[in-house]
């Protein structure tokens, strides 16, 4: 047994020493933390739930992850997704932006083709991929958004112009040239009109083509895309203009034909065709002259007995 050090008595002349009191505490201000919460204007309850959920997303990540670097099969990881999905993480609702032609209810079905609806096995590549298979859209953003929210927001395509092609037939294209939707003939867009097999493809081309004669362009009702070399430009008051091959070419002989109207007023006034592809060249093709309409027989009748009296007339006249 140990035995204990017998205690030293205190030296003579000395007093023991006076215990000091407690200091007290100082009171201090909120730290940075409650002034940064108090700053977000959140109760103490909502801060509760927030910090679950996050302790629960990071539980059922880290989870998956464990069981990953094991190797352990995905059925694993699925059935840990779905027990957090059953412990609130469960997709409830559904929030889309950037709609303004498609319909809705697609976007919706899309997102919902999903074989579980715990938050952590919504597919959202999946998502996307379905979504961008409609021509309306042109890109479409997916996230989740905790604790049962998926967030959607679509890119549409801009209408640019109506595509003629395959006899007649009239789609919608983007400035890119991308074929949208049908058009009926009876309820077209006020559009400009493409015409040829694959004019969509020169939209582009098109557009910085009548950017060059600006007091133009808004006369242009149509444009042909023709032999897939050249345009020819018709404009609503019923001229065509056909333009040389090249798009330099092209541009420099509207750019003149610009100037000349501007100088001489070409258009209006009757003429079919204004020629252009050769350079140098401006060639105008008029209406054929209509012949006189045939007397019916009775003109031609009352015309026979005039004729004699006519003939005095003119002898008298002429004495």
């Amino acid at each position: 047994m140990s035995k204990r050090a017998p205690s030293r008595p205190p030296a003579k002349g000395r007093k023991p020493a006076a215990k000091r009191p407690p200091q007290q505490r100082r009171r201090q201000g909120p730290g940075a933390i409650d002034r940064a919460v108090s700053a977000l204007g959140l109760s103490h309850d909502a801060i509760r739930r927030i910090t679950a959920w996050g302790l629960v997303g990071l539980a059922g990540a880290g989870a998956i992850g464990v069981a990953s670097w094991f190797g352990v099969p995905a059925m694993a990881g699925q059935a840990v997704s779905e027990a957090i999905g059953d412990a609130g993480l469960r997709l409830n609702a559904i929030e889309i932006t950037g709609l303004r032609r498609m319909d809705r209810d697609t976007v919706y079905a899309q997102a919902l083709d999903q074989k579980s609806r715990a938050m952590p096995l919504i597919d959202l590549a999946g998502v996307r991929e379905r979504l961008l298979r409609y021509p309306w859209i042109e890109d479409a953003r997916v996230s989740r958004r905790l604790p049962d929210t998926l967030v959607i927001h679509i890119v549409e395509r801009e209408p640019a112009a109506i595509w003629q092609h395959h006899q007649g037939q009239l789609t919608l294209i983007d400035v890119k040239g991308f074929p949208i939707a049908p058009v009926s003939r009876d309820a077209m867009p006020n559009l400009p009109l493409l015409i040829g097999d694959t004019a969509n493809t020169q939209e582009l081309a098109r557009r910085r083509l009548l950017d060059a004669a600006p007091s133009l362009k808004p006369l242009v009702k149509a444009a042909a895309w023709v032999g897939n070399r050249r345009w020819d430009l018709f404009f609503d008051t019923g001229e065509k203009l056909q333009l040389p091959e090249g798009e330099a070419a092209a541009v420099a002989a509207l750019t003149r034909f610009a100037k000349r109207d501007a100088d001489f007023r070409v258009l209006g006034r009757g003429v079919i065709s204004f020629d252009m592809r050769n350079e140098g060249q401006f060639v105008i093709r008029m209406p054929r002259a209509q012949p006189a309409p045939s007397p019916s027989p009775s003109q031609a009748a009352q015309a026979r007995e005039d004729a004699p009296e006519r003939e005095g007339d003119i002898a008298k006249s002429g004495e």
